[in-house]
């Protein structure tokens, strides 16, 4: 039996689904009953496998919708997407025709389903999600004091205690949450042992990185968005980078690694001597980030708690 490819456009009213094989196509309302219709419309089909870009929040009914219901999903970045239509010559762009395009891109390039969090787990990530846009806004007011005039002052200030009051009463609620369950409460007492791993970071792996300590360092590091990648053509070879992956983790990441340079003895060492050598400070730093990953993945795939007097270091370079 063929497999049939179903790709779905979300916007923020309604959804448009195309299928690759049978080249059907159907339009719903963006709710509770177009998803219900929907759902019954790709029960019938065989062997299905749907596709819709991340749209900041619009896919997710969708999408945990299609998982409960045993369909498999791939949420797919934006930009990949427009990357295969400008490739195939697919420059137009309407709800009907990205509906189409992401159905054949479902069949050419078979993205892997990710496996979507219990009820549980998506309340935890919209805590998370919540905890980074309040962030995101006491940066902004933060910069704004600096330049205000006295006649704003006060209401700029009075925003930052409250929203520094928020941060602080979500993080006692990720922190209550992550302590119900007795395995996250001990992957999360493991990870907050490393020098330069805090609460934030702890959390958001546990949160947004279930898959650690389930996978090897190379897989971890290329899930996460730093693993290099090369820029070589014929005798030119050109800076590798890094890109893509989970923007979140990265991101957490990357605060706790700075940290890290100065207080945890082993990245400080590591840091230190690829200074030495004479590596740019970021991409020393990069590479401590992947250090860093790969002790925690380490940790919690052997249940090892961090010692510097033995640390974890053959068992991470295996």
């Amino acid at each position: 039996m063929n497999q049939e490819f179903v790709g779905i456009d979300v916007s923020k009213n309604s959804f448009d689904v195309a299928t690759f094989t049978s080249n059907q196509k159907w339009h719903f309302a963006n709710d509770e009953e177009g998803i219900s219709q929907l759902r019954k419309v790709l029960k019938t089909l065989s062997s299905t496998l749907a596709v819709m870009e991340s749209t900041g929040g619009y896919e997710t009914p969708l999408a945990y919708a299609l998982n409960n219901a045993n369909i498999p999903c791939a949420v797919v970045n934006p930009r990949e997407v427009r990357d295969f239509a400008k490739a195939t010559k697919k420059l137009a762009k309407t709800d009907t025709i990205d509906a189409r395009v992401l159905a054949h891109f479902a069949a050419v390039i078979k993205p892997e389903p990710r496996p979507l969090s219990d009820s549980r787990g998506q309340e935890l990530e919209a805590i998370l999600a919540r905890r980074a846009q309040l962030i995101v806004m006491l940066t902004a007011e933060k910069n704004r004091l600096h330049t205000a005039r006295n006649t704003v002052r006060d209401s700029i200030q009075s925003l930052i205690n409250y929203l520094e009051n928020e941060l602080n009463r979500l993080d006692t609620t990720l922190k209550g949450k992550i302590e119900e369950s007795p395995v996250q409460r001990e992957k999360y007492e493991l990870l907050k042992s490393v020098p330069g791993v805090g609460p934030n970071l702890a959390s958001t792996l546990l949160i947004e990185l279930p898959e650690l300590g389930d996978l090897n360092r190379k897989q971890l590091a290329a899930l996460v968005g730093i693993a290099p990648i090369n820029h070589d053509s014929g005798n030119m070879r050109g800076k590798r980078r890094i890109w893509g992956g989970r923007p979140q983790v990265r991101a957490a990441l990357y605060m706790a690694t700075l940290v890290a340079t100065r207080f945890n003895p082993i990245i400080k060492e590591f840091y230190t001597r690829l200074c030495t050598a004479g590596k740019a400070k970021k991409i020393a730093l990069v590479a401590c980030m992947r250090k860093l990953l790969t002790i925690l993945n380490a940790m919690i795939k052997h249940r090892v708690g961090w010692h510097f007097s033995q640390p974890v270091v053959p068992a991470i370079m295996v």
